[in-house]
């Protein structure tokens, strides 16, 4: 008899008893990992205020790849996908379970592309960094999804639509990234808040936008004029954001956290949708 983690969850649940929340979250520099600070603890709250998933799957700016691809292995590595960080940060292992079973199912959930199933990459940290403090005890499986940088942002918010049925399965989906991410312009005077007024103007435009529901604009944000593409340089760490809009449904509850500028051209906003 074919078993999955999707049916074990159902006889668990009512049907439609519970919508898990889809999470946009700034992930910002590796070391709000070890670091306890308004970004960290606000993540281990949000771990203890949702209902607790069956699993969370990750689509994280870190993993960019030729095809989309999800992690099917049972133990996850740990990467530690950074340089120059002191050596307790390259010394933290999160070892969250994976689930080949879940990673199966998802992958038939789609139907626009093929969803390969990886068994080589693992947890880099745009999902350990937050996960480890929503749930510390590394007990909840954790998966990746990666994200195809040959294909436009429409693209990728129109394959988050094909995932939406797994909220009412018990998984949380999160997207990693920085909705103003420019690395090139970082300033170390305001490396512990502050922010250019472009990149402050930016991010709120975009929370506008998400308020509003124009994911329109926000699928087509290089027109948004020359600020988009000051706070929006390459769309690696923007293109999560557009997965947790495609996942959005019309009775879900915005609310924004971590809403702070760091290093002048990189903010930490987040996002929950929920109902």
């Amino acid at each position: 008899m074919k078993s999955s983690i999707l049916s074990n969850i159902t006889r668990d649940l009512k049907p439609n008893d519970e919508i898990m929340p889809a999470l946009f979250i700034g992930h910002g520099s590796p070391m709000n990992g070890i670091e306890d600070n308004d970004f960290s603890r606000n993540w281990h709250k949000l771990g203890q205020e949702i209902t607790k998933p069956a699993a969370v799957l990750v689509i994280s700016a870190h993993w960019f790849t030729r095809g989309t691809r999800i992690t099917a292995m049972d133990s996850p590595p740990t990467i530690h996908d950074f340089g120059g960080f002191p050596p307790e940060l390259f010394a933290v292992q999160y070892p969250a379970p994976g689930d080949p079973q879940l990673a199966a199912e998802t992958a038939r959930l789609v139907h626009s592309t093929e969803i390969v199933q990886d068994h080589d990459w693992g947890l880099d940290h745009g999902a350990w960094t937050i996960v480890r403090h929503m749930y510390p005890e590394a007990n909840i499986p954790v998966l990746q999804m990666s994200i195809d940088f040959t294909k436009p942002p429409q693209y990728h918010y129109d394959l988050a639509a094909e995932l939406a049925d797994l909220r009412k399965k018990g998984v949380l989906i999160m997207g990693s990234g920085n909705m103003v991410h420019n690395l090139r312009m970082l300033s170390w005077e305001m490396i512990n808040g502050g922010g250019y007024d472009w990149a402050e103007s930016m991010n709120d435009k975009f929370k506008e936008l998400i308020t509003s529901g124009n994911h329109k604009e926000l699928i087509g944000y290089e027109k948004l004029g020359r600020e988009a593409l000051m706070a929006i340089p390459t769309p690696e760490h923007y293109l999560p954001l557009l997965y947790i809009l495609g996942l959005k449904k019309s009775n879900d509850k915005v609310s924004f956290f971590n809403d702070k500028a760091v290093g002048g051209s990189l903010t930490m906003t987040s996002v929950k949708f929920s109902q």
